[in-house]
């Protein structure tokens, strides 16, 4: 909730007289808890109670890499509150390619003795991500991707995706795939030729404010806050 992103939509929305929102998931950021003891589920379920019990009216939900999963689930979960979707270098179904095409050796080694492996933090090198066995299979029941390529995501409401083509985490195919998948005929995919993973640059910034402004107007009356 102290990124760069979340920071530049609250300067804008309060500018606007706009509601906003931003908190960490548990185990990360400012939240309490271990991040070894989170599940896709556990933050699953941090962003539907702060969509019922703290927001009000049809909301623009905002979300980045793992956020951008979130999102989709949350959408999917209270259609009736969501009333658009922006992805920053969205990352659904991603726990499947940290257990099957991301690790190293020693990394699997690590999960088949111990039941965890440490991913870099590119955030803080004193503190790298564990991944469980526990969170790699509990994502299993969450997974929006999976299946038949025909199979749709049952999100119906406006979707904007923003995706740095030099992202070296998550490839800007994922979100070529989310598009092809979404329900909603309108969905629109941003690609950034320069831009990474985080999309934190002055210029992308301004993107991101951009894209939120084209949304606004559509719920200017009787829409969202």
């Amino acid at each position: 909730m102290q990124g760069n992103k979340a920071l530049a939509l609250e300067a804008f929305c309060r500018s606007r007289g706009l509601q906003f929102t931003r908190f960490d998931y548990f185990g990360h950021g400012q939240s309490s808890g271990a991040m070894a003891d989170g599940t896709i589920g556990r933050w699953l379920n941090d962003t539907l109670t702060i969509l019922d019990q703290v927001t009000t009216g049809p909301q623009i939900i905002v979300g980045s890499s793992m956020g951008g999963w979130m999102m989709i689930l949350a959408a999917m979960a209270r259609p009736e509150r969501v009333a658009a979707l922006l992805g920053v270098a969205v990352a659904p179904d991603m726990t499947e390619d940290m257990r099957a095409r991301s690790l190293t050796e020693s990394q699997r080694q690590s999960l088949a003795a111990n039941g965890w492996y440490d991913l870099p933090n590119e955030y803080d090198d004193r503190q790298p991500y564990r991944i469980t066995t526990a969170m790699l299979d509990e994502a299993k029941r969450h997974l929006v991707l999976a299946g038949a390529a025909s199979k749709k995501i049952a999100v119906r409401v406006p979707v904007r995706l923003l995706h740095g083509m030099c992202d070296a985490d998550v490839p800007w195919q994922r979100s070529l795939e989310v598009l092809e998948r979404m329900a909603s005929t309108d969905v629109e995919l941003q690609l950034i030729k320069s831009g990474d993973h985080r999309l934190s640059t002055a210029s992308d910034l301004q993107r991101l404010i951009r894209t939120i402004e084209a949304l606004l107007p559509r719920f200017d009356q009787g829409g969202p806050e």
